[in-house]
């Protein structure tokens, strides 16, 4: 009965501070099954799972190293001593708020003083007549980095596994928030709230488990574009700039915009419609579609209609930068085209030109400007899996 005992209640010990942890963090297998709730229960719980496993194995430990045999000894000893390493290692290794930590210095700066690299892509927020950007390689790794424009708080999230970018009002009905990684659903990062201790995934601002269950934050506009092509739209913006304390780690992303990333589950697949090819995900209404990233390169633009809102996806000639936008101007519904000898996009029924902003710079519809819709770079296998009744686009097709 005491090695009944002991056995027990050691499997109990271990088996929870490692699926706790499995069910939350890129396993292999750990994030293809909906386990959520299971691994909801098991966070909010741990405190009386870890009674029960210690109420079983007390006595039994206690009597192997005080009076048992040299054998049930030792034996005791070394299992007790493994369960400590898992401990340990599951509650302090395997985290995500133990393995990624928020910036402690966090500076924004003009471009005079920027020592982000031109060609490094950002995440842009213009807000209340002020702009901000805050490079990838930055806050890939924070995940989340928490910032104020003119008194309003946002909240710029970057989740490395799904490729996109949103950012948020951290506030919960009304009320400030405070939120922490706290591991991964579906791949795509998750953060939790510090009042009720909510799950809330990065990919739509959805909170899936815990008291706000079916609670959304409020996500404001954003864009996506090289540093260059930010600054040339908004001279005037701050620039964040990466904190020296996480020189080593900001290093692991160094290759990351290029999805030259060397790890498995940031590396980008060479092929259309793969887990981990680029789209450019849109959602208008209740209709979402994809663009197939390497379809934007080789076309430059690309024009269609979702939810009956004609729009244009356009690339700059960085290859990095794109824009999705509403291309009625008016009462017009315009065709827009690259233009190869202008470098420079134009419309198929006057030939104006119109620039990256969306504004046309010269021709019949000159200082007309063509509306932002919300967009996103982002992995193939997560706008699918966010987006379940989403259609792709084929360029033939059209």
């Amino acid at each position: 009965m005491k090695v009944f005992l002991f056995l027990t209640g050691l499997v109990l010990l271990i088996g929870v501070e490692i699926a706790r942890v499995y069910f939350i963090m890129p396993f292999p297998g750990s994030q293809i099954e909906s386990t959520i709730d299971l691994a909801y229960f098991l966070h909010k719980y741990i405190i009386w799972f870890r009674l029960l496993g210690i109420l079983a194995i007390c006595y039994p430990a206690f009597w192997f190293i005080t009076r048992g045999e040299a054998a049930y000894k030792w034996t005791a000893i070394v299992l007790l001593a493994f369960w400590l390493v898992v401990v340990y290692a599951f509650n302090f290794r395997f985290l995500a708020e133990k393995m990624f930590y928020q910036p402690e210095n966090k500076i924004l700066v003009k471009s005079s003083k920027n020592k982000v690299a031109d060609k490094n892509l950002v995440i842009g927020v213009a807000l209340l007549g002020e702009a901000r950007a805050y490079p990838i390689e930055i806050i890939g790794y924070h995940h989340q980095v928490r910032d104020t424009i003119k008194g309003q708080s946002i909240m710029v999230t970057y989740c490395t596994v799904c490729r996109t970018g949103r950012v948020f009002k951290p506030e919960v009905n009304g009320q400030p928030e405070d939120f922490r990684l706290v591991g991964m659903d579906k791949f795509n990062a998750m953060f939790e709230d510090s009042r009720t201790k909510s799950w809330w995934r990065q990919a739509n601002g959805e909170a899936i488990v815990g008291p706000f269950k079916g609670e959304t934050l409020l996500e404001l506009p954003s864009e996506q574009m090289t540093l260059a092509a930010w600054l040339a739209r908004y001279p005037e913006s701050f620039i964040l700039q990466p904190d020296s304390l996480f020189k080593n780690q900001y290093a692991g992303l160094a290759k990351y915009d290029e999805g030259k990333a060397e790890g498995v589950l940031e590396g980008t697949d060479s092929l259309s419609w793969k887990d981990k090819s680029w789209v450019v995900g849109v959602a208008v209404g209740s209709e979402a579609r994809a663009y197939d990233w390497i379809d934007l390169k080789m076309n430059r633009v690309l024009n269609d209609e979702l939810n009956e809102v004609p729009l244009t996806i356009v690339l700059q000639n960085d290859t990095a930068s794109f824009h999705v936008w509403n291309r009625i101007v008016g009462v017009d519904t315009l065709q827009f085209q690259y233009s190869d000898s202008l470098k420079m996009i134009i419309d198929s029924k006057t030939k104006s030109v119109w620039d990256w902003t969306g504004k046309c710079v010269d021709g019949a519809y000159k200082d007309s400007s063509l509306g932002v819709i919300q967009s996103y770079q982002e992995f193939w296998h997560s706008w699918k899996t966010f987006h379940p009744t989403t259609t792709q686009y084929f360029p033939n097709q059209r």
